[in-house]
């Protein structure tokens, strides 16, 4: 008995968003991280050995792409999560370790917690995104990216956020996207059901942001699981992002696959390797991520095999 059988008829029918090949997400699961014709020639997973070693290295990476555009006189925009989040006190010591200021970085956080009309939460309530880059990276950081560098994905900001990167990339900036993916495989929050909004995936290539989107189910569940210890009552169901026409321009993107729980459980590994072999397609939102330049890195775990196990 497989999978498609047993969800006709159920719950699961209209769960799950329209344009979902249920079978071809299960063979994907069997791949492992096998190289795809269809990937960018300069993308590649990185495997982790330990969520230590995958801060460290997401970290390295990240003060890489500062360190190398101050080096070079060069401008950098770019675009942070909120999710994974290890990487930035490792960030942060590279940085402080080689000295190198960021007056030259302008930081686009991707989204944020948002009620149904795109208001946001305060700045200084510890469940908001803005405080959390704060107290990670940019307090971290003794020479920190000035405050008015800084971008926050709220109501009246992230509509600004298109033509402030096109201005920076016309100055010659460098466009980074640093990214986690979704048990629904967002980016950001650009959740897979946005794509029934579309006639095709060339307008869906050119939506820049939403104010107020409605979250999946799963991803709510996810958030519970990762970010409230399980309260899924404190989770806000809607939240503010960047859409594809602002993250598929990066020119480098540095990616983070770190959902495993311990005790052989984990959230992501079906997620990751359907980013890595689905193919591009507009209703699995981070399937575009292989067809850019750029590092994935993951627990060696997510990368199967993913098999029944009780636990």
């Amino acid at each position: 008995m497989d999978f498609m059988t047993t969800v006709k008829g159920s719950l699961l029918e209209s769960f799950y968003p329209e344009g979902w090949d249920m079978a071809k997400i299960d063979a994907c699961c069997e791949k492992g991280t096998a190289r795809e014709d269809f990937w960018n020639k300069d993308f590649s997973p990185v495997p982790c050995e330990s969520i230590n070693d995958f801060d460290t290295f997401m970290g390295h990476e990240i003060a890489m792409q500062v360190r190398e555009t101050a080096e070079k006189g060069q401008k950098l925009a770019i675009i942070l999560p909120v999710g994974p989040m290890g990487m930035y006190k490792w960030a942060a010591y590279f940085l402080n370790e080689w000295n190198v200021k960021c007056d030259h970085v302008t930081t686009f956080n991707m989204d944020e917690w948002a009620d149904g009309e795109g208001n946001t939460l305060s700045s200084d309530n510890p469940a908001s995104f803005e405080y959390s880059m704060k107290e990670a990276f940019f307090g971290k950081l003794k020479n920190t990216v000035p405050e008015n560098q800084r971008n926050f994905a709220t109501k009246t900001n992230l509509p600004t956020y298109p033509e402030k990167i096109a201005k920076l990339k016309a100055e010659g900036a460098k466009l980074v996207l640093v990214y986690g993916i979704g048990r629904m495989c967002h980016i950001a929050f650009w959740e897979p059901h946005f794509a029934g909004d579309y006639a095709n995936v060339e307008e869906w290539k050119k939506a820049p942001y939403r104010l107020g989107a409605k979250l999946h189910p799963l991803t709510i569940e996810q958030n519970a699981i990762t970010s409230f210890k399980s309260r899924t009552t404190l989770v806000p169901c809607r939240a503010n992002t960047i859409g594809p026409a602002l993250f598929l321009q990066a020119d480098y993107a540095i990616g983070g696959a770190d959902g495993a729980l311990g005790r052989g459980m984990g959230w992501q590994g079906m997620s990751f390797l359907t980013t890595l072999h689905y193919g591009p397609d507009m209703h699995i939102t981070s399937t575009f991520i292989p067809t850019m330049p750029g590092r994935l890195f993951y627990l060696k775990e997510l990368a199967g095999p993913l098999v029944a196990e009780c636990n």
